[in-house]
């Protein structure tokens, strides 16, 4: 699994990284090697209020589509336009350029995986 310093996670496999202004939500590299190539995401509209845990796009790849969830309550901030035209960004860099959105007034979900947490679940899965 790529190194998800510092991030946290749900148990579907997003994860959020805290920030100053707010928190940048994606998807986990366990998730992007399940998925398979991702070839489109359907993303909310900029100022949409988000509850945490709930469902705010999908992702398609050509193995699957599957809901995305967001780990925090807030406004989407900014959506990474980058994925309409380069959707592999997910698949080559999960934590990085790979990045599907940004929140601003973001509320606490202590229900959120450390990145040990998270390895034990991914490690579980993986044997099942």
């Amino acid at each position: 699994m790529a190194d998800a310093g510092g991030l946290r996670f749900l148990e579907s496999h997003e994860w959020v990284r805290q920030e100053e202004a707010g928190a940048t939500i994606g998807i986990s590299d366990y998730a992007q090697s399940q998925l398979g190539d991702v070839i489109y995401l359907e993303l909310p509209a900029v100022g949409q209020r988000l509850e945490a845990g709930a469902r705010f796009g999908v992702v398609e790849s050509v193995k699957a589509a599957s809901d995305l969830y967001t780990p925090v309550a807030g406004e989407v901030a900014e959506v990474n336009d980058a994925l309409k035209d380069h959707p592999e960004y997910v698949n080559q860099d999960p934590y990085g350029r790979g990045w599907i959105l940004k929140l601003r007034g973001v509320s606490a979900n202590p229900r959120l995986m450390d990145e040990p947490a998270y390895k034990r679940l991914v490690e579980g899965a993986e044997q099942a």
